[in-house]
């Protein structure tokens, strides 16, 4: 079905975009510059994550904003070709091998793009010269790696050990921040990026996701934090011409 029939007249291709996370569903109208035109809308992710309540949540988010040409979805998890791999905050189980971006083809009528939900940050906030690296600080933690623009092979940082058996999720995400309190968060933030520092030895770190406003550390000269919203924003970048590769089925 399609609740979106005609492209915007005299303009270049409006985008839909969608940043699904563990915590919040958001949606926001891009114009061809990647401007924000209308939202973000936003609902608490489904307690249920099943795939079709999560798809009926992003379709409701839909139907209030404008007219839109094809559609970007940052998804917390891995993905590959429009199939969900691994969505280990939204129940991972059910999510293997969802056809999550023909699904919203299906349902919206436009062509979807998606990509892990840190890679498309990435795409919203990083200068595309040398090593990047991204974080979100949410539910988890998310990671995403860019060479000279480019995205890296994905890697799910957030499921390694850091600390005594606990994953970066476990150890930095959103419940450990609730459970051990701003504070000692902090700290642990600061073990996080010590490790990350020496993984990847970036030439520039870009921090973002909610609870990037709870950062009280000093960081170091090469590191930033971003705005949550290019976790949006950065949609309108997977239809940038160099990331064609991402999306064509071998």
């Amino acid at each position: 079905m399609d609740i979106n029939p005609d492209p915007t007249p005299g303009h270049g291709p409006m985008t839909l975009a969608f940043d699904i996370g563990g915590t919040h569903l958001k949606a926001g109208l891009l114009d061809p510059d990647g401007q924000m035109v209308d939202g973000p809308n936003r609902v608490d992710t489904p307690a249920e994550s099943e795939p079709s309540a999560v798809l009926d949540a992003l379709i409701d988010l839909a139907r209030p904003l404008g007219r839109f040409d094809r559609i970007s979805v940052g998804f917390p998890g891995v993905v590959r070709q429009g199939q969900v791999l691994t969505a280990p905050n939204l129940g991972t189980n059910a999510w293997r091998h969802f056809p999550l971006a023909a699904s919203l083809t299906e349902k919206l009528g436009k062509p979807t793009r998606l990509l892990n939900d840190a890679e498309v940050q990435g795409l919203g906030v990083i200068k595309g010269q040398g090593l990047e690296c991204v974080i979100t600080l949410g539910t988890g933690l998310g990671f995403a790696l860019f060479q000279d623009g480019c995205p890296a092979p994905h890697l799910e940082l957030s499921q390694h050990p850091i600390h005594k058996g606990k994953t970066y999720d476990e150890f930095i995400g959103v419940a450990a921040y609730r459970r051990v309190g701003r504070k000692r968060w902090n700290r642990r933030l600061r073990r996080v990026l010590a490790c990350i520092t020496t993984l990847v030895g970036y030439d520039a770190l870009y921090i973002g996701g909610g609870d990037a406003k709870n950062v009280e550390i000093d960081l170091p000269t090469n590191a930033q934090l971003v705005s949550n919203g290019a976790g949006i924003t950065g949609g309108v970048r997977l239809w940038d011409k160099p990331l064609d590769r991402l999306f064509v089925s071998a």
